[in-house]
C-alpha cells in the first residue's frame, strides 16, 4: 500500500531528475548565447577600428590595428535542490520541493596588437589584380570596386599612354576616372563584362633525335606534340593562361595574333595592374578604350577615405555621352558616404566618437545600400591584408558543470 511517505519520497525524486535535465538544458543555451554575443562584440570592435582610422587618416595621425586572437569563457553551474514540509501539512507527510542555483562567467580573452615589419610591408604593398577579380566575380559592383582600390587609370591614346589619377584635387583626371569607371560599370549591369585570363598558346621545337621513346610519352602528357617530317623535329604547344584583361567580349574568340598582342601589351604591367580592352562592336563599344588600371594599398586606400572628411571630398561627376545607364543607377560623390556631428548620430548602423566628434557611415539616405556594400567592402579588404593571429590561449569556450 502507497502511503503519503512513499509519494513524497517519488516526488522528491522527480524533482532531482528535473533539475538534473535542466542543467543539461542550460548548458547549450550558455553556449549558444556566449558563440553569438562574443561573435557580435569582436565584428563591432573591428568595425569600429576601421572607421575611427578613416578619421585618424584624415587627421594624418597614426593608422593601427589590434585584434582579439583567442576567447576562452568558463562558465560555472552551481544547483541544488531539496524538499522541506509544505507548510500547514502534516510533519513528514507532504513535502516540498526546493530549488536554487547561480550561473557565474569568467571569460578571458587575448588582445594583441596588429604590428611589425610583415603587417607593415603588407599594409604598403599595393593589391595585387588577383584579389580585385576575386571580388569581382563576387557580384561586387566594379565602380566601387576601382573607386575604392585604384590609385590611375592609364588610357592609350593614340600612340602614348594618358595618366588619369582617382584624385579630386585633380579635377580634369578625377572626372575622367571616374567616367572611365562608369562606362565599365553600365557594361557589367548588361551583364557582358568579362574578368578572365587571358588564353594563350606557347609553342616550342626541338629535336626528333633528342627525345628518347620514354621521354616522348612524358611530352604528350604535357603538350600537344606534332612531328615535322622535313626538319626531323617535334613542335610542342601548350595552352597557358595569361594576365587578367577586364573586356566587353570573350577574350577566347580573339585570335592567336590578338591574344599575343595583349599579352605583349601586358608584360610592360606590374601584378598591381588590372589592364581593360572595351573594342567597338560589342556593349558599350560605343566609347572604345584600351589601359590600365594600377591598384592601391591598403594604406593608401584609408588615407583615400580620410581625405573626404577633410579638404578632398569626393563630387558629383557627370557620365560620358557614350555611356549608356538607366536613371537609377548610383553614382555617388563619395567612396562611402561618413556622417560627422558634434552630437550623438541616431539611427546610425556604425559610429564612434573621436576627437570630440561622432562619426558615423551614413545608412540613412538612398545610398544606404551603396555605403554598407563599401564598408562590407573594406573589411574584406582588412582581412585580405592581414595575417593569422598568434594563438596565446587555447581557443573556445569551455562549460564546467
Amino acid at each position: 500500500m502507497n502511503t503519503p511517505h512513499h509519494f513524497s519520497v517519488m516526488r522528491t525524486l522527480l524533482c532531482l531528475v528535473a533539475v538534473a535535465i535542466l542543467s543539461g538544458c542550460v548548458s547549450p543555451m550558455a553556449l549558444n548565447r556566449a558563440v553569438i554575443t562574443y561573435d557580435e562584440a569582436v565584428t563591432d570592435a573591428g568595425s569600429q577600428q576601421l572607421l575611427i582610422n578613416i578619421v585618424r587618416a584624415a587627421r594624418n595621425q597614426p593608422i593601427h590595428f589590434t585584434a582579439v586572437s583567442s576567447i576562452a569563457a568558463t562558465f560555472n553551474f552551481h544547483l541544488n535542490a531539496g524538499a522541506s514540509p509544505a507548510p500547514g501539512g502534516l510533519a513528514g507527510a507532504v513535502m516540498m520541493p526546493v530549488f536554487g542555483g547561480s550561473i557565474s562567467e569568467n571569460p578571458t580573452i587575448s588582445i594583441v596588437p596588429i604590428e611589425g615589419e610583415e603587417f607593415t610591408k603588407r599594409l604598403l604593398t599595393p593589391f595585387p589584380q588577383s584579389k580585385l577579380t576575386l571580388l569581382l566575380r563576387q557580384r561586387y559592383d566594379i565602380d566601387l570596386l576601382l573607386r575604392m582600390m585604384a590609385q590611375e587609370v592609364r588610357l592609350q591614346q593614340s600612340s602614348q599612354w594618358v595618366t588619369y589619377r582617382n584624385s579630386p584635387p585633380d579635377r580634369p583626371g578625377y572626372e575622367m576616372y571616374r567616367r572611365v569607371v562608369l562606362h565599365l560599370s553600365s557594361i557589367q549591369d548588361k551583364s557582358q563584362l568579362y574578368a578572365e585570363p587571358l588564353p594563350l598558346a606557347r609553342t616550342w621545337t626541338i629535336p626528333a633525335s633528342s627525345v628518347a621513346a620514354e621521354g616522348f610519352q612524358a611530352l604528350q602528357k604535357e603538350f600537344d606534340v606534332a612531328y615535322n617530317r622535313r626538319d626531323n623535329t617535334y613542335t610542342l604547344r601548350k595552352q597557358v593562361s595569361g594576365p587578367v584583361i577586364i573586356t566587353n567580349y570573350d577574350p577566347s574568340t580573339l585570335s592567336s595574333e590578338e591574344r599575343t598582342q595583349l599579352n605583349d601589351r601586358a608584360a610592360d604591367w606590374s601584378a598591381s595592374d588590372l589592364a581593360f580592352d572595351i573594342r567597338a562592336g560589342y556593349p558599350g563599344g560605343e566609347w572604345p578604350m584600351s589601359g590600365a588600371f594600377r591598384l592601391r594599398s591598403f594604406h593608401s586606400i584609408l588615407s583615400f577615405l580620410g581625405k573626404t572628411l577633410g579638404d578632398e571630398p569626393g563630387y558629383h561627376v557627370e557620365k560620358d555621352p557614350r555611356t549608356l545607364i538607366s536613371s537609377n543607377h548610383e553614382n555617388p560623390e563619395v567612396t562611402i558616404g561618413l556622417t560627422v556631428s558634434d552630437s550623438p548620430i541616431p539611427k546610425a548602423d556604425l559610429t564612434i566618437r573621436a576627437n570630440g566628434r561622432y562619426y558615423a557611415v551614413d545608412t540613412t539616405g538612398p545610398l544606404a545600400r551603396w555605403n554598407r556594400e563599401a564598408f562590407q567592402l573594406l573589411h574584406l579588404l582588412f582581412q585580405m591584408t592581414i595575417t593569422e593571429m598568434p594563438r596565446n590561449i587555447a581557443p573556445g569556450i569551455t562549460i564546467a558543470k
